[in-house]
């Protein structure tokens, strides 16, 4: 289940914010590494679901970024 709103971290200390860098860049690995099963499984159920499985991770990790703007 992907992050679909972006949250207000506008006031949040550098052990918070390095906390988050360190949650971002396990989703965006996670994006990666299901991407790359998605594309070795033949069977097609499997598939949707390593799929899903990246695009949520990637919306997460888009949302969190996006939050600290």
């Amino acid at each position: 289940m992907a992050l679909k709103n972006t949250v207000n971290l506008g006031n949040i200390n550098q052990m918070e914010l390095q906390s988050l860098r360190e949650i971002i860049g396990a989703h965006q690995t996670m994006a990666t590494k299901f991407d790359f099963y998605a594309n070795q499984c033949q069977d097609q159920q499997i598939k949707q679901l390593f799929k899903q499985s990246g695009q949520d991770s990637g919306t997460t990790a888009t949302n969190l970024i996006n939050s600290l703007k």
